[in-house]
């Protein structure tokens, strides 16, 4: 923990505080949040972080919480914890629609692994969170009936970021410490970034997708969205293990935690490729030299090194992702197309146009970067760069109606992102402060293979750098 001065969000431990001195129950934490998800609604314009809940489930959960708070048997430190998932999940009761408004017909019967596994750690789940339809795109812009337009906590005139972009602008603006998100090509870490909160993904099969939307098999991690990365650290010891149901991440090592808390750096190589890392915006670039100047203090060293193929890498990665879901949506791209937004149509049709050939091509690719990888990892601990290279972009009228499709912003926003889906590396990201305009800029961490405790170590460091938290524009204040 460490001390702030000014605004601070509000997170696991604020609420754990509140629960066992008896200030607050998770019951009376529960009403003031349907309370707020009703005001969400009704204000302008609607923020849209989450598309379903009902206040019937959210009390159930609560009032089962306070009964285990009064009788002190508490299941696990997310007990009475609110949390939201994104839309791609299985929640019981909620439709499964996936940010569209064809899928999930039924309420759903059967929860996904994360739903199930924060159900039995007490969590209070509040609902399912907008997401870009059917997670295509990074701005969050989804026009349809069922979701509409997400708005960014620190200033509603700008995107989330996609495609977990309920998740992130319900943690901004502090409906719940904690959401579960889906990383296929930075769809965790840009729309945390973009909300200043903090996105972790996992290793490629660290936290299990079983009963999420298999949209693209081979670059998709499950990871938690939170206000710091402590609260990270405890949800991903809850969700990170093996899952018989999906056999990915089957033969992963441990999860732990080890010298999380150290108090410095010392020992730890850093390696920066700093053609790739300069490649954002000035104000952006600025904030993220200054931060590796921090780790720099911390006793941790700077180690130049190259990342090869990163052009063909990208290529290939946008080749994997598309074709995959190419794939899977073939007969919702049939039967559906009408339904579609605009711009999962051609993200679709653009998808269609790859080969056999390309597929495998691109998967040579992801070898080969693999290989880099591991030599490099063999002389650094982690790589550093920024998280995203511009800010939130701004929403304009005509997205509200047709949606918006900028394929340079995608691929712009996607920079820094893509490694981590191609190769299944774990990647944090981490607020470090703010443009002039006020909105959030982050700081990127990457490590080996399972080695998401290194991150979570300099994550920690990471969060010192930042001298001062701002209050979004948009905040509910849940335990006031």
């Amino acid at each position: 923990d460490s001390a702030r001065n000014g605004f601070s969000f509000k997170g696991i431990k604020d609420y754990l505080e509140c629960y066992r001195s008896g200030k607050l129950t998770p019951s009376q934490v529960a009403k003031n949040i349907i309370a707020m998800l009703e005001d969400c609604d009704k204000s302008t314009p609607p923020l849209r972080a989450i598309v379903q809940w009902d206040r019937e489930q959210i009390m159930l959960m609560a009032e089962a919480s306070t009964t285990r708070y009064r009788n002190k048997c508490t299941l696990s430190c997310l007990d009475g914890i609110p949390v939201c998932l994104k839309e791609e999940f299985k929640v019981v009761p909620y439709h499964h629609r996936v940010g569209t408004v064809y899928l999930g017909t039924q309420p759903e019967t059967e929860d996904a692994t994360v739903a199930k596994k924060l159900r039995e750690a007490g969590a209070i789940i509040i609902g399912v969170s907008n997401m870009h339809e059917l997670g295509t795109g990074t701005t969050g812009c989804n026009p349809n009936r069922y979701h509409k337009i997400p708005r960014n906590p620190y200033n509603p005139n700008h995107f989330t970021g996609g495609s977990s972009s309920g998740s992130a602008a319900a943690v901004a603006a502090g409906l719940c410490p904690v959401a579960i998100g889906t990383d296929g090509g930075g769809s965790v870490r840009i729309p945390a970034s973009f909300c200043g909160v903090v996105g972790l993904k996992g290793t490629f099969g660290r936290i299990s997708c079983h009963g999420s939307l298999p949209l693209s098999y081979s670059t998709v991690s499950v990871g938690p969205i939170c206000t710091s990365v402590a609260d990270a650290a405890i949800v991903y010891s809850i969700l990170a293990e093996p899952d018989l149901l999906y056999p990915y991440g089957l033969k992963q090592p441990k999860a732990t935690l080890s010298d999380m808390c150290a108090p410095d750096l010392k020992g730890l190589k850093l390696g920066v490729d700093w053609t790739f890392f300069k490649a954002c915006d000035a104000e952006v670039l600025s904030a993220c030299e200054k931060a590796v100047k921090h780790l720099q203090s911390l006793g941790a060293s700077v180690v130049e090194v190259s990342l090869p193929e990163m052009e063909e890498a990208r290529v290939a990665h946008v080749i994997c992702i598309l074709s995959e879901m190419r794939d899977f949506l073939q007969p919702d791209f049939n039967k559906h197309f009408h339904e579609m937004n605009l711009e999962t149509r051609a993200s679709l049709a653009l998808a269609s146009q790859f080969t056999a050939l390309d597929y495998i091509k691109a998967n040579r690719q992801r070898t080969r970067n693999m290989r880099f990888l591991q030599e490099i990892f063999s002389t650094v601990n982690c790589i550093l760069t920024p998280a995203v290279p511009c800010t939130a972009p701004r929403i304009y009228e005509s997205d509200l109606l047709t949606g918006s499709s900028d394929m340079s912003f995608t691929v712009r926003s996607m920079r820094f992102m893509q490694l981590g889906n191609f190769t299944g590396i774990p990647g944090l990201v981490v607020p470090i402060g703010y443009s002039t305009a006020g909105l959030p800029i982050s700081f990127q961490v990457m490590a080996k293979w399972w080695d998401e405790a290194v991150l979570l170590r300099i994550g920690l460091k990471l969060e010192q750098f930042r001298d001062q938290t701002k209050k979004p524009s948009i905040y509910y204040d849940v335990l006031a």
